[in-house]
């Protein structure tokens, strides 16, 4: 048989592992389900033969059926929630079910145009439909507040109007305020369709799915919501406002009174909590993408050039019992070595150990991958990587490495690239947060040269490449032939053995027939010594190099790369014609934060004309503006008392809550434009005061919705599939916060004092 490559150990004992692959752009869970009937099947022979099934070493579905059932869940609890506050605010089945309808009508509907263009419902495409409960609920709410609340009034006068003339009016009344505010709400997307690279595979699905089912509400609240209320409110009554809102709005009348006399001091207090909130972003740590809770861990291993497999087979069954003896671990299969048909190639000296903890509910994944860390700190001959699936899949898209970290040193003489690049190993183990520090380029490693004597082979009649293939089968074997078992073919390889494969020095004396008949020895031919070899030299873009990598562990990674500089600038001196480059995870968020920024450009573009045609009024743009700031408070103060990181799904958060926030303000902004352009009311403290509490239930409605919708994502963003929108909810249920309370209390006594409508617009 041919001399091993590798070797399987699973659970600590050896065994054959069978790596299967989904073709690309199939559905993951449907392959999984089909190869597990298939192994079902096998099921009865296998165990006739004594073989033992584990089916589940590494099942990337574990963590997508896990996520959907937190993300429908999630989705589920904040559904109940929004019944809940529409049942309270309304104390009216027949409203609050026009304004529920919405949303099954507006995510079925999405759904089935996802069908169409064969989109599939994900983790994130649900995330983005659990995103968007409260936003799709918000036009229906502020409709059927309007309409419920003209019915009130026209049954008040003395000749009311016709009943489908007061719900045409009232729907038209805010009408263009709700199809030019949502349109705000998608402008502020744009962001994201622009992002590129890895994340634009996480976010456009979310946004793709929050912004067609934003789109469907609204066709709903402008369509099916009238008809609604012209079907269920026809004969029930007065509808009559109930007494706990009635208490509500008198509060907030007196309240708003007292701070409407002191638009000027509001303003500044606004102001100072502004600066305050923005006093706080340096504290908060930072990262590109959250780690993932998989529920698996991915073990890189490394010893140095030509370890045997026999000896890597011995330090692996001691590391896979030693975790098999942590009470989370389910399973622990450790490959060495693969051979050049397989995913990745490399030599024996090198291994990858997949490691599923088991299903208990709670388990502090960061707690065990650092005990993880520690347990292999007890083989200090052996490089190490702990890290999770997605995050070795994710770092190697971005940089061709699985680490977070990657520094990448050039130059011309590899002597001198060797000791430099394990000294920057050295002081970068220093820096705290940093870990899994290892040297990727392979060392030199003990090697056989066979160097032909071109006088020699010419005397003796030989020729070099017959001779060479002499060597090669003597060294590597050569097949001779193939028998079969069963079916099954088997290649029979014909190669030395003996002293040939202990002793170099033997290798002299094989024996090699001339074209005259006689006998020489390989020895005659050539010299044969043993030297020190590179296995590997890696270049980039046709330089040579030599490759640093390490993990963060409790430190944002821009922290630790900043500090790597830092401490490579004062300890150490680069040598001539000598750099590095450092990539990975920190330049991918450097990017993707300036991608952001330039496309946010774009969009405050778009937001600025879709207000201008809204208002046609410098002041009253200005005006709601000034209003969006203020939603940061709440957003940065939510993520400085989780201890969130402020992650790229917290400033999509950001983005997502500027354009409902200011939603919220041009609904106040332009009722109070309603009330003197259409109604002739005088624009002073009473008209202020008037448009604010007519506004007052729609504003805490769409608030409260969008709030507690997403509650279930906010309270756990650390659970299996939520990782994504977690901080996002985070962010947008405490800038709703300020946001809202700045809009009720703030902007009225802003408007008072600065605003125009009308013919003094």
């Amino acid at each position: 048989a041919a001399p091993k490559i590798g070797e399987v150990l699973i659970q600590g004992e050896p065994g054959v592992m069978l790596a299967l692959i989904s073709q690309y752009g199939t559905n993951t869970l449907e392959v999984t389900q089909a190869v597990e009937a298939a192994l079902s099947d096998f099921k009865p022979v296998l165990e006739a033969q004594g073989i033992k099934l584990y089916p589940t070493l590494h099942r990337p579905a574990n963590f997508i059926e896990i996520a959907l059932t937190h993300i429908r869940k999630s989705l589920l609890i904040g559904t109940a929630l929004v019944v809940l506050v529409l049942v309270l605010f309304l104390l009216d089945p027949r409203t609050a079910l026009i304004s529920f309808i919405s949303i099954p009508l507006s995510l079925l509907t999405t759904v089935l145009i996802f069908r169409a263009f064969g989109v599939t419902l994900n983790t994130l495409t649900l995330g983005g439909f659990a995103v968007a409960i409260g936003v799709v609920v918000d036009d229906a709410i502020i409709d059927v507040e309007n309409i419920v609340r003209r019915l009130r009034m026209n049954a008040a006068l003395t000749k009311p109007l016709a009943f489908s003339e007061v719900i045409l009016d009232a729907s038209v009344e805010v009408r263009g305020a709700i199809v030019y505010a949502t349109l705000i709400v998608l402008a502020v997307f744009i962001p994201v369709f622009a992002m590129s690279g890895i994340q634009a595979s996480f976010f456009r699905p979310l946004g793709t799915a929050f912004v067609t089912a934003t789109l469907v509400s609204l066709g709903v609240a402008v369509t099916v919501t009238p008809a609604l209320c012209a079907i269920f409110l026809k004969n029930t009554g007065s509808h009559r406002e109930p007494m706990h809102i009635r208490w509500i709005k008198q509060i907030y009348g007196a309240i708003l009174g007292i701070l409407m006399r002191v638009p000027v001091g509001m303003a500044v207090v606004s102001f100072l909590l502004l600066c305050a909130a923005l006093a706080l972003i340096p504290r908060l740590k930072t990262e590109f993408l959250p780690n993932f809770r998989e529920g698996h861990f991915v073990i890189q291993l490394g010893a140095a050039p030509g370890t045997s497999l026999t000896e890597m087979t011995r330090l692996g069954r001691n590391v896979c019992e030693e975790l098999l003896e942590m009470p989370e671990v389910a399973t622990v299969e450790l490959q060495l070595g693969r051979s050049e048909r397989g995913v990745d190639t490399f030599g024996p000296e090198l291994g990858e150990i997949h490691l599923e903890l088991k299903p208990v509910a709670g388990l502090d994944e960061a707690a065990i991958q650092k005990e993880i860390r520690e347990l292999m700190e007890g083989y200090p001959g052996l490089q190490c990587e702990v890290m999770t699936f997605l995050g070795d899949r994710i770092s190697e898209t971005i940089s061709g490495e699985t680490a977070a970290i990657v520094i990448s040193l050039f130059g011309e003489d590899l002597d001198a690239l060797d000791v430099t690049a394990r000294k920057m190993a050295g002081i970068l183990s220093g820096v705290p947060g940093a870990k899994d520090v290892v040297v990727q380029s392979s060392v030199k490693a003990p090697g056989l040269v066979i160097e032909l004597i071109p006088e020699a082979v010419t005397r003796y009649g030989l020729q070099q490449g017959p001779l060479l293939d002499v060597i090669q089968a003597a060294c590597q074997g050569t097949e001779a032939a193939q028998i079969y078992e069963g079916n099954q073919s088997v290649s029979v390889k014909v190669m030395l053995g003996g002293s040939f494969m202990t002793e170099p020095g033997a290798l002299a004396e094989i024996p090699i027939t001339t074209p005259g008949g006689t006998t020489v020895f390989l020895g005659d031919v050539a010299r044969i010594s043993l030297t020190e070899i590179r296995p590997a030299i890696d270049h980039d873009g046709s330089r040579r190099r030599q490759i640093i990598t390490a993990n963060a562990d409790g430190r944002p990674v821009t922290e630790i790369v900043a500090d790597a500089r830092t401490a490579f600038s004062e300890k150490m001196t680069l040598e001539a014609g000598m750099h590095f480059a450092i990539t990975g995870t920190a330049k991918a968020e450097a990017q993707a934060r300036n991608d952001l920024m330039v496309s946010s450009g774009g969009a405050a573009i778009v937001v600025l004309v879709l207000l201008w045609i809204v208002f046609r009024s410098t002041r009253n743009l200005v005006l709601v503006l000034v209003n969006l700031p203020f939603c940061l408070i709440g957003g940065i103060v939510a993520v400085w008392l989780t201890g969130q990181p402020l992650s790229l799904g917290a400033l999509v958060g950001f983005i997502t809550l500027f354009g409902i926030s200011t939603r919220n303000a041009i609904m106040m902004v332009s009722h109070c434009e309603h009330l003197v352009t259409s109604e002739n009311h005088v624009w002073n403290h009473e008209t202020a005061r008037l448009g604010a509490t007519e506004r007052l239930v729609p504003v805490l409605m769409t608030a409260l919705v969008t709030s507690l919708a997403l509650l279930p994502l906010a309270l756990h963003p650390h659970a299996s599939g939520q990782e994504i929108e977690g901080p996002m909810a985070i962010v947008i249920v405490g800038g709703l916060i300020s946001s809202t309370l700045l809009t009720l209390l703030v902007l009225p006594a802003l408007a008072l004092r600065f605003a125009r409508f009308g013919s003094n617009g």
